[in-house]
């Protein structure tokens, strides 16, 4: 009898042991919200979750184990997603990256992610090392940064191994990446030194339908930004330049954009380039001084200045002559302190 009752208690247990879930459960708090939802997102799937007026959500998603992309409408981060999780997210949009925790089961994986972020983002810092000017001295860079990355994955235990061999793999093709971006700003800066007469520009069009020419800028310095309306990159600038435009008015420097949307870029139409760049100084409140560069990429003065990606941004002194081809963006603490050593 003992022995039925035994057997009757195990089935018992056996059958009211729960099943492994299907989907994620992914609930967090979001302090400085950004918008009225978050956004979970693959190249294939996408879940949107509306936030409460606290800023925090809760959701379930059924997915395909791997890597997601989290968007709070301003930025984004990245976690690893999988069926069973029990996941919990907290940051604050002030301190974006700096403050993501990950707590609840599979965690680990997403707090491997966001430290992985902050870690390439320390050793590639592109205001550091765009101040490198020979090639030796970047590939020592370069060494020390796979150093550094290789130690940082093979030191990581207990995560997806999907993850840290992902990592390694990005290793190479990601500095190879960087490296050419950084000896192109090398070769730039020996191509067009400082002090150089700068390359220069006749009548174009601007904004309010009247010419501008580089030499009707002579007398204060002037930082041109190069962009167009469908790069993500300037229009993310853009905040920044306007604050930055804002300090430094009526002081000795001109701002000018100078935009290189072109027919290709728009539907085969110069027309339509035209109106949507118009549309978009309008809808952003955009200052300074709007110009068109009639050739778009072919413009003979951003080749002049081998420009092949934007935004780029140009310094240029009081004698139109060149301070650097290739200057901080608007968002970076190092156009401020040059902008104070040539005293602006």
């Amino acid at each position: 009898m003992k022995k039925i009752l035994f057997l009757l208690s195990a089935i018992a247990i056996f059958s009211c042991k729960e099943e492994p879930k299907d989907y994620v459960t992914f609930s967090g708090k979001i302090t400085n919200k950004s918008s009225d939802s978050v956004v979970v997102r693959s190249q294939d799937y996408t879940k949107t979750i509306k936030l409460n007026e606290d800023g925090s959500f809760s959701d379930t998603l059924k997915v395909e184990t791997g890597v997601y992309n989290f968007f709070d409408g301003n930025e984004s981060t990245n976690l690893f997603l999988k069926n069973g999780f029990d996941l919990h997210l907290t940051l604050d949009t002030k301190e974006f990256d700096e403050t993501i925790i990950y707590t609840g089961t599979g965690s680990e994986n997403s707090n491997f992610l966001a430290e992985r972020s902050l870690k390439e983002e320390k050793l590639l810092n592109l205001d550091e090392l765009a101040s490198i000017t020979e090639m030796e001295e970047l590939d020592k860079a370069m060494d020390h940064i796979k150093t550094e990355l290789n130690e940082f994955y093979t030191s990581k235990t207990g995560i997806d191994s999907s993850l840290t061999k992902g990592g390694l793999k990005d290793i190479e093709p990601m500095l190879k990446f960087y490296k050419g971006y950084l000896a192109d700003g090398i070769s730039l800066k020996k191509d067009l030194p400082e002090g150089a007469p700068s390359p220069t520009f006749v009548d174009y069009e601007n904004v309010d339908g009247t010419t501008t020419s580089l030499e009707d800028l002579k007398g204060k310095y002037t930082y041109i930004d190069v962009w167009a309306t469908w790069c993500g990159p300037c229009k993310a600038e853009i905040p920044s330049l306007k604050a930055l435009e804002k300090e430094y008015h009526g002081k000795n420097i001109h701002f000018v954009s100078l935009s290189i949307d072109d027919d290709k870029s728009h539907g085969g139409s110069w027309d339509k380039a035209r109106e949507d760049w118009k549309a978009m100084i309008a809808d952003k409140e955009l200052s300074g001084i709007q110009l068109f560069a009639p050739e778009g990429w072919k413009t003979p003065f951003i080749r002049d200045y081998k420009i092949n990606g934007i935004p780029r941004f140009i310094l240029i002194d009081p004698s139109g002559n060149i301070v650097t081809p290739d200057a901080p963006r608007p968002s970076s603490e190092k156009l401020k302190e040059l902008f104070n050593t040539l005293n602006i």
